[in-house]
């Protein structure tokens, strides 16, 4: 199938999903799991031959961890699926509910945005959590993963292709597969059919897309993501929170790559930092300040402020004042996730409320900026923009809203000539449908 029909069959597709019930949309997201839970072996097998491939091609160690697939994180999958059947189907909410006039009444309600195109970069797992975030929000969705991962994405797609046909309800089409760089290119000129682009990746993927298409896209170019400790943390919880930023999983855009510390905690606390990162090799590039309480370390230079590692690297950098940590981060940051660590409730206020990040946090690690721990039970990517959906997305950001106008036979040119005051524009207590 060409990817036009692709396209054309997927717009179908998402006419119908629209109109799903909640439990056939719950139904096939577990058959999904058991289907993997089924297949675990041969998932494993499939997703080591692509590691191998990936290692011996020479690609970075950052990108082949990415790619692994193992027990755990089947394990750690399937748990994430059973947690999306359980949350509430974000279709058909009512938002807003008046009734403009007598026996003429206005609903907001929620629905599917309708063909989601997702292209996604090494990680095989974002395949299943994009398709099932897409199935339960009731939209169709063309999948095309990075080829460092060709196989374990085909094989993922055949198992949800298999959970699918158990539902005479739900449409063949309302997942695919495209596999070439030339399928991307044609789909990025199909606004027609396509009505939201998710990139999953590196930032030059998103900037690709933006700069290629006239479809609308989602999502964040790179995670420049920093921990601010302030003059007034505790030094023991510092070093916990910014170890488990940058060490616990480095490869992700929720891992610190920039830690700021205040001038008059910084000799206390880097020193013992240091020795932490030592263990876990992580390598360090400082600022002139910092570089005078680390000597031993990388000098810093201006595009290290920022870069997106991915790696156990680390830019340090003394600060000031509070003030000049925020500077810093909305000045270098990618609006992604910024953290701040003080017992000074109103420094962190001040930080929460001037940070112009998609997430902020006080006295926790970055990497609980994720759909899954914030209980949206996977995302679709992460959005750094400010329209419509910001922050991990979840099924909220996979659905928009429509107006329903109910009445009893009202015509706008009886209305005329009246004046505005004398509509009610009572709010309503009730749902859609009534």
């Amino acid at each position: 199938m060409d990817v036009l029909e692709v396209a054309r069959c997927a717009q179908a597709a998402a006419l119908k999903m629209s109109n799903l019930s909640t439990q056939i949309k719950n139904g096939v997201i577990l058959a999904i799991a058991e289907e993997i839970e089924r297949e675990r072996t041969r998932l494993e097998e499939v997703n080591a031959r692509n590691v191998e491939e990936a290692a011996n091609a020479g690609l970075s160690a950052s990108l082949v961890k990415r790619l692994i697939l193992d027990g755990p994180k089947i394990t750690d999958l399937t748990k994430a699926l059973r947690s999306l059947a359980q949350l509430e189907d974000p279709v058909g909410e009512t938002l807003l509910a008046t009734e403009m006039d007598r026996g003429l009444k206005l609903y907001k309600v929620t629905c599917p945005i309708g063909v989601i195109a997702a292209i996604f970069e090494a990680r095989p797992d974002a395949l299943v959590q994009i398709a099932t975030l897409c199935l339960k929000s009731g939209n169709a969705v063309i999948l095309k993963g990075g080829a460092e991962a060709a196989k374990t994405n085909q094989f993922l797609a055949e198992l949800i292709r298999k959970a699918i046909k158990r539902f005479d309800a739900i449409p063949e089409y309302s997942v695919q597969l495209v596999e070439t760089r030339e399928d991307v290119s044609k789909l990025l000129k199909l606004d027609e059919y396509i009505s939201l682009l998710i990139p999953r990746g590196s930032g030059s993927l998103v900037k690709y897309l933006r700069e290629n298409s006239r479809i609308p896209v989602l999502g964040h170019a790179e995670g420049i993501c920093h921990e601010y400790v302030d003059s007034e943390a505790d030094p023991d919880m510092a070093l916990e929170i910014c170890y488990d930023a940058k060490v616990q999983y480095p490869a992700v855009c929720n891992a610190m790559e920039t830690l700021l510390v205040h001038k008059d905690i910084a000799e206390r606390f880097l020193p013992r930092m240091a020795e932490r990162y030592e263990k876990a090799n992580v390598e360090l590039r400082g600022d002139a300040k910092t570089r005078k309480i680390l000597p031993s370390i990388k000098e810093a230079t201006e595009e290290d402020w920022s870069t997106e590692y991915l790696d156990l690297i680390l830019s340090i950098k003394v600060v000031d004042s509070l003030q000049d940590a925020i500077d810093h981060i909305n000045r270098y940051g990618s609006h992604h996730t910024d953290g701040i660590i003080t017992q000074n409730q109103m420094n962190a206020r001040r930080f929460l409320s001037q940070v112009d990040s998609a997430v902020v946090l006080h006295n926790a690690s970055t990497r609980f900026s994720d759909g899954y721990r914030f209980g949206f039970g996977a995302e679709v990517g992460v959005s750094t923009q400010k329209l419509h959906a910001r922050g991990p997305v979840g099924l909220d950001g996979l659905v928009i809203y429509k107006y329903i106008v109910m009445g009893r036979g009202q015509v706008v040119s009886s209305y005329v000539g009246r004046n505005a005051k004398s509509f009610t524009h009572r709010k309503l207590n009730k749902t859609w449908p009534p």
